[in-house]
Order: structure tokens, then C-alpha cells, then sequence
């Protein structure tokens, strides 16, 4: 598969932001849409697949997560063609651009699905991190605000996932 390149066209805007910041800030910002469209995939997939003792608390926690990412999808997608892009946001543009493993898909019980989903919720935090330095290195402190409440966000989910897994 060939990687989706996001367009060279902007769109005019009164943003006070200089137009290679713009474009850096949209590649930057499609590319972590990609991550997260990806991340909400593998999170219903444990939600609708996990199975074992502690079933129904599970199902619902993976539930929870995958809603708070499915927002984060729209608040980067809204970010991208705020700042006169194209929100690269369809299942298959995510599939060739996500920077993110492949979920465990052979996991079935909640032991085998919470370090599955913390793995790659890890992974998505750090690629969240990474986006609010670049966005500060932008001076583009509305994309790093963006970046810091998914941080936030998906930290705290990272915490329930791994109390899940903690024994004393």
C-alpha cells in the first residue's frame, strides 16, 4: 500500500498563522487522525470481543474509552480543515498512514485484552506527547492545547487499564 499524501492545497484563512505553519501543523495533525481512527477500531474490537470473568466490566470500560477517542477523531479532523486543510480521516487512509501496530487480535479474555489495549493506548498517548512538543516547536498553541486534553485523557484511561492488571 502506498501512504496517502496529504494535499498541498490550502484553504484561505483569516488565522493569524503563516501558511508553512498551517501545512506543518495539518501534516502533523492527519497523521495523529490516522492514529486515532485506528485506536478506536482496536478499542471496539476488544469491546466486542472480550469475554471471561470480568466480561460486563470490561465491555463497558473498552465502550468508555472508544467514545473518548471517537471525539478526539472529530476535534482533529475539525483542527486540520479549521486551519485551511483536508482532514485525511476515511478507515482506509487511517490503515495506510497509522504509525500504530496491529492490535493482538488473537487476545479473547480481559487478561489477554487490557495489556493488548494498554500497549497501544501507550502508544498513542506518546504519539499525543510528541504532537504537543511539535505544536509548541509551531508556535501553534491551539494544536498543542488539543494535544494536551488527549494526553490528559487517554493517561487516565492508561491508569484504569493498568489497575485492571496490578495485583497488590
Amino acid at each position: 500500500m502506498t501512504a496517502v499524501k496529504t494535499p498541498q492545497r490550502t484553504y484561505t484563512t483569516r488565522i493569524d498563522l503563516p501558511v508553512e505553519t498551517r501545512k506543518k501543523a495539518i501534516d502533523l495533525l492527519n497523521k495523529s487522525l490516522a492514529a486515532t481512527v485506528d485506536i478506536w477500531t482496536q478499542t471496539k474490537f476488544a469491546h466486542w470481543n472480550v469475554k471471561g470473568q470480568n466480561f460486563y466490566q470490561l465491555h463497558l470500560l473498552f465502550d468508555e474509552i472508544a467514545g473518548e477517542l471517537y471525539e478526539y477523531i472529530d476535534l482533529q479532523a475539525e483542527r486540520v480543515t479549521t486551519l485551511g486543510g483536508t482532514a485525511l480521516g476515511t478507515l482506509r487512509m487511517a490503515a495506510e498512514n497509522t504509525p500504530l501496530k496491529e492490535y493482538n487480535v488473537e487476545a479473547v479474555d480481559g487478561s489477554e485484552h487490557l495489556p493488548a489495549l494498554a500497549d497501544q493506548l501507550a502508544a498513542f498517548a506518546k504519539l499525543a506527547r510528541e504532537g504537543i512538543a511539535t505544536a509548541d516547536d509551531l508556535d501553534d498553541a491551539d494544536t498543542a492545547d488539543l494535544y494536551t486534553e488527549i494526553s490528559r485523557k487517554v493517561d487516565m484511561r492508561l491508569w484504569f487499564l493498568d489497575a485492571h492488571m496490578q495485583k497488590r
